[in-house]
């Protein structure tokens, strides 16, 4: 085992509590720094050859880092890094831990639909006695855009409701699971059975609005959507005028172009949509950690580091 223990950089606004987890699960103590913001990152290299943390801190400050060899991001999505020309080093993600916070955050507001709690406030809020009946799940079918970990996750745990449940990913691959899987290439088809719609889809060219105006229409009346994923997938205009004119029952969006989303905006006030602060899986300390650690001993070993990026692929 190669003996240099080469210090890293943590870096996120999260950095005491990542330095924390960081001694408590190596089993050898590891050097770190940690950096909370973007000064604190600059203020402290030194020619190290590893950061762990937040691709929104690192990116912009990519090409001042002349030695890196090795980036371990604490989110799901690398878009900041991919988006930088800089390409020579290691990018490693993070996978298989977010599954359980968004499946919980999906089949809540399907639940939610369902059950038409909304509707029950509104009406409790009036001391009205709302008769309707509640919807179920069972039988219903949840189109689930994206069959990696997190996909495969929600689709498992529709699966506990008695749904049906299809996929959709870039080569149509079948995934256990999924009762069908669709390609890019089958959008329609996929689309045309989806009562809801689930999207966990990386931001990559391929992704880029494929829920327009055309490809929305296709989507059974009354359709309910989440977006999980990234907020390229949607173009917002198709979305608010399908809600508005009533083509879809009602959306969830946890992901958007800019954020936080700016007052003025449009979405803020659509019908039948609700609105998250990207919250539908948290990047806590607990589940990024153990990855770090376990590729920081791999990066000692000169072994293969788990969860690398494929830049050209976007993941």
């Amino acid at each position: 085992m190669n003996k240099d223990k080469p210090e890293v950089l943590i870096v996120t606004p999260m950095a005491d509590e990542f330095l924390t987890e960081v001694e408590r699960l190596s089993a050898v103590p590891i050097p770190v720094v940690a950096c909370r913001n973007r000064e604190e990152l600059l203020g402290a290299y030194r020619g190290h050859r590893i950061l762990f943390g937040n691709p929104g801190i690192i990116a912009p400050l990519i090409d001042q880092l002349n030695d890196i060899e090795w980036i371990q991001s604490s989110w799901a999505g690398v878009t900041p890094l991919i988006d930088s020309a800089r390409r020579d080093y290691i990018l490693t993600g993070v996978k298989d831990v977010f599954g359980p916070q968004m499946s919980e955050f999906t089949l809540g507001y399907l639940l939610s639909h369902e059950l038409r709690i909304a509707e029950r406030s509104r009406q409790q809020a009036q001391r009205a006695w709302y008769r309707e009946h509640s919807g179920v799940l069972e039988d219903k079918t949840i189109g689930v855009m994206g069959t990696g970990s997190i996909g495969s996750h929600i689709g498992r745990t529709a699966r506990c409701f008695n749904m049906q449940v299809i996929g959709l990913s870039r080569s149509g691959k079948a995934v256990e699971g999924f009762d069908r899987v669709f390609s890019l290439t089958q959008l329609e088809d996929f689309l045309q059975d989806c009562q809801y719609l689930v999207s966990t889809l990386p931001q990559t060219p391929e992704t880029n609005q494929l829920l327009n105006e055309q490809s929305i229409a296709q989507l059974p009346e009354g359709a309910y959507f989440i977006n999980v994923g990234r907020s390229n997938v949607i173009d917002d205009a198709a979305l608010i005028n399908a809600l508005t004119g009533g083509h879809l029952a009602g959306a969830v969006l946890d992901v958007f172009d800019e954020e936080p989303l700016p007052p003025d905006d449009p979405l803020w006030t659509t019908r039948n949509l609700q609105i998250t602060a990207h919250i539908s899986a948290i990047s806590h300390p607990l589940l990024i950690v153990p990855i770090f650690v376990e590729n920081y001993q791999r990066y000692l070993d000169e072994q293969p580091l788990t969860h690398q990026i494929d830049f050209d692929a976007g993941y």
